[in-house]
């Protein structure tokens, strides 16, 4: 508590007079009121908003105003510190004056009885709740605690007082590092998805070009951690197989679960920039520290331990962002701006998942800009500053990372591998081991070839001899993304023209040609006729039909040259590679087409192709180029004629990625265990098993501490209806909150409220399969507004006294601690018969047992 220093006048009110009352009733809460932020052991932002102290509680009568944030440099009394009045009556005076001698000044200090190293770092904060530049950078990351020289604790207190930040981002770092590797490389065999992404890593250390629905930066990480791990590439990761001794997968895990140890000291300095206590600090990094299901997904060679990491660092630079609002363009405005820039970037080029971050931090932006349009006082050169900065750090910036992902994808793997057939056809002729290139340039009659679909994601025409369920009941006709000899068609003459001669001049195929294309598998003629097709039912079916010497007109088609990508006079002949065309059906006049329409289980979820009745010139769907070609009588191409623009096939992967990722829809054919629906996750209503469970084997379930997410999930409803009944209460002109603190608990609440919405909502109304981890990147914010909740309501009200602040804080963290020890196994492995193991069947709907308890 602050005492007057000497010679201050003492004629201000005493806080039972009617003069005092009638003063703080206009500034302090009713007692009803809850007072945010009003707690005696936080020294970090907090006060930025001028939040109350303990020294406040006991004493009500003062209000709390940080304009003067030094107060030992002026002779104000506490009382009245950044008042008008007190300022005109007490006129600021040097702390040192000429007459006074050092122990004079030492007894000031003492009168005063600063107690505890709250108050004193209290003292530190500027009229904007930020820290002195001389002192440091205040609580956030890298911020330290200095103090004035006179007001240093002796011994270890002031020690820990000064490097208290340090010390509690050591510690926790520490603790995450022992949670995420304990027993790490205990199951030496391929667990859950291992066997995606660890192959994936494979493909990067043989640069063997594959197809994935994911962007490249999480597996180009894979394989960086496999390559410095000493890993050669040469294991296949099929799920569950032991891992042999040449494959450090212990190792591979530990890089990759750092990710996962980085997500506590992270989680640490969000909460302190998020300006709540120190309680309320310690327990949202202990349920980041504690969850079993950050824990789980974060010990294997698996992407969500990197998603998570990106999705914590740009919460974290959107509030370091914002704590750096009153100092525009100064160099700490920029760092956070470009860091959260780089972490967007970061996020989405691992998991598409990311642009809800994005959107998150883009709603943001978008108030900011449009509370600063009704700033009167900014000049509207500085308001354009402000979009020039935001576009091009949270626009450009990320765009670029996530573009020179795919270059470094593109770079790395230049060998043909099993995914080239997603690519277009020219930039697999750049491929190691790949021949197109060697291709006859000319098509002619009688030649061999693979027709390859222009549209974005689309594959090579494909048949086989399965014949459709409905409609003709003929051969099925499809676009199949992956090589095969069921792609093979040789272009053909009509029936009323004379066969090709093997011996005669070659023809050469061009614009205006009607041809037949015969299957070269099965003998059958590319046939189309007035039945509706499977799926797109406004549109022809496209089947094959009759043989060399049984079909009808209705196998003709004739060839439309679209263009040549690369040769400008090609005397109307088709080209290999470059030249794009479309085939006309010589009877219905429509055009053969391959979209993103998908076969049913029947069709074996290939691409259906059809004919489709409008012809629209620009379609890209009804363009098809030759990819391989064969015919021994034409000579070889050369690999220099042909180029792949990086944009082209950096639009052309994306689209694919888009529709294979729309494709993983559930099949109602087959039973899942492992997916789960959205409404499934925020009570944990399924857990994952994500390997055998053998009594033998050690076994992993993928499931959250439970007091973590169901108390988060209440406190989603908890914290909007908190809000409205403060919003109802001013509406009636109560006065529940100090100046600042009510735009500082909804800026809080819509942070970690609209994070969560964008993460969660677009699940709902997903077509995808899903599945419990998708949940892992919404819990984060779900556990930040339970940190909201607790510290409004317990850890920083006013109306409970220290003690009781203490205790229900030790409680809180008491059953975090307990219910993650109770289920630590799940993530840290199930040794031996699970069904001897009791006590894990809290719902019965957890598949833990094999027999319901």
């Amino acid at each position: 508590m602050h005492r007057p220093l000497s010679g201050t006048s003492t004629s201000l009110s005493s806080p039972s007079s009617p003069a005092h009352r009638a003063r703080s009733a206009a500034s302090t809460p009713g007692p009803a009121a809850l007072r945010p932020y009003h707690d005696g052991d936080d020294g970090n932002a907090a006060r930025a908003n001028g939040y109350g102290t303990d020294d406040d509680e006991l004493h009500p009568e003062r209000t709390r105003d940080l304009a003067d944030p030094r107060p030992w440099e002026t002779r104000v009394p506490p009382s009245t510190y950044g008042t008008s009045r007190a300022a005109s009556q007490h006129p600021p005076l040097p702390l040192y004056s000429s007459e006074m001698d050092e122990n004079t000044a030492r007894r000031r200090y003492a009168d005063k009885k600063v107690t505890h190293a709250e108050d004193e770092k209290e003292e530190l904060l500027d009229d904007q709740g930020k820290w002195g530049k001389a002192q440091g950078a205040g609580p956030g990351l890298g911020g330290r605690r200095g103090l004035p020289p006179k007001q240093r604790l002796p011994g270890w207190r002031g020690m820990y007082q000064e490097h208290e930040e340090l010390f509690w981002t050591i510690t926790y770092t520490l603790l995450s590092m022992l949670t995420r590797f304990w027993r790490i490389g205990t199951a030496n065999y391929v667990v859950w998805d291992e066997a995606h992404f660890g192959k994936f890593g494979s493909h990067y250390i043989n640069r063997d070009f594959y197809f994935d629905v994911h962007p490249p930066l999480g597996k180009m990480l894979v394989g960086l951690a496999g390559l410095l791990s000493g890993y050669n590439g040469g294991f296949e990761f099929k799920s569950g197989v032991q891992y042999p001794d040449d494959v450090p997968h212990t190792a591979m895990r530990v890089m990759l679960a750092s990710f996962g140890v980085a997500l506590v000291p992270l989680a640490w300095f969000t909460a302190g920039e998020l300006g709540w206590s120190r309680r309320t600090r310690h327990w949202v990094t202990l349920c980041v520290l504690c969850d079993i299901g950050w824990l789980c997904i974060s010990r294997f060679i698996l992407l969500d331990s990197m998603l998570l990491f990106f999705t914590f660092t740009t919460t974290l630079g959107l509030v370091k962002f914002h704590n750096q609002r009153h100092d525009p363009f100064s160099d700490d405005w920029w760092i956070w701006l470009v860091f959260t820039g780089w972490s967007i970037g970061c996020v989405c080029s691992v998991k598409w998942v990311g642009m809800f971050a994005t959107a998150m931090v883009g709603v943001y932006v978008i108030e900011d800009l449009w509370n600063k349009f009704g700033d009167l006082s900014m000049p509207i050169r500085t308001y354009v500053k402000h979009w020039i900065a935001r576009i091009g750090a949270l626009i450009v910036l990320p765009f670029v990372v996530y573009a020179a992902c795919f270059k470094m994808h593109f770079m790395i793997l230049n060998r043909s591998g099993p995914g080239d057939a997603q690519m277009s056809s020219l930039f697999q002729s750049h491929l190691i081991g790949n021949d197109f290139a060697e291709s006859p340039l000319e098509v002619a009659y009688g030649s061999r070839l693979t027709l390859k679909n222009f549209g974005y994601g689309g594959g090579l025409l494909h048949s086989h001899v399965q014949t459709y369920p409905v409609g003709s009941n003929q051969q099925q006709v499809t676009c199949y993304h992956y090589k095969d000899d069921n792609n093979h068609w040789v272009v053909s003459p009509t029936w009323d023209d004379d066969p090709v001669d093997p011996d005669g001049p070659i023809r050469f195929l061009q614009h205006g040609d009607s041809i037949r294309l015969v299957h070269y598998a099965t003998g059958r003629n590319l046939h189309s006729h007035p039945i509706a097709a499977p799926v797109s039912k406004e549109n022809w079916e496209v089947s094959g039909y009759g043989n060399g010497s049984i079909g009808d007109y209705q196998d003709i088609w004739t060839v439309e040259v679209v263009d040549d990508t690369h040769a400008k006079d090609t005397n109307g002949r088709i080209h290999s590679l470059t030249t794009r065309m479309r085939f006309k059906h010589n009877s219905l006049g429509c055009y053969l087409r391959a979209a993103n329409a998908v076969l049913p289980q029947w069709g074996f979820k290939q691409v259906e192709v059809s004919c489709v009745k409008e012809n629209n010139p620009k379609d890209v769907h009804t363009y098809w180029n030759v990819e391989s070609h064969w015919n021994e009588r034409l000579p070889p191409g050369n690999a220099n004629l042909y180029r792949s623009p990086f944009w082209r096939d950096f639009a052309h992967l994306n689209v694919a990625m888009w529709t294979s990722n729309n494709a993983l829809v559930p099949d109602p054919d087959k039973e899942d265990i492992l997916a789960s629906a959205p409404t499934d996750w925020p009570f944990l209503h399924l857990g994952l098993r994500m390997c055998g469970w053998g009594d033998n084997q050690i076994k992993f379930y993928l499931l959250g501490t439970p007091v973590i997410w169901w108390f988060s999930t209440l406190a989603l409803g908890l914290s909007l209806a908190t809000a409205a009944w403060y919003a109802l209460r001013m509406q009636r002109q109560y006065r529940d909150w100090a100046p600042g603190e009510w735009d500082h608990h909804l800026y809080v609440l819509k942070t970690a409220f609209g994070g969560w919405a964008f993460h969660y909502l677009p699940f709902l109304i997903m077509g995808r399969v899903t599945y419990l981890h998708h949940y892992l990147p919404t819990l984060w914010f779900a556990v930040l507004l339970a940190g909201h909740v607790l510290d409004l309501y317990a850890f920083n009200n006013s109306r409970l006294s220290p003690r009781a602040r203490d205790v229900a804080f030790a409680l809180a963290a008491a059953v975090v601690v307990a219910n993650f020890w109770w289920f630590k196994d799940l993530a840290l492995g199930i040794h031996g018969p699970v069904d001897k193991i009791r006590g894990w069947g809290w719902r019965r709907s957890w598949n833990i047992y094999n027999s319901v308890e």
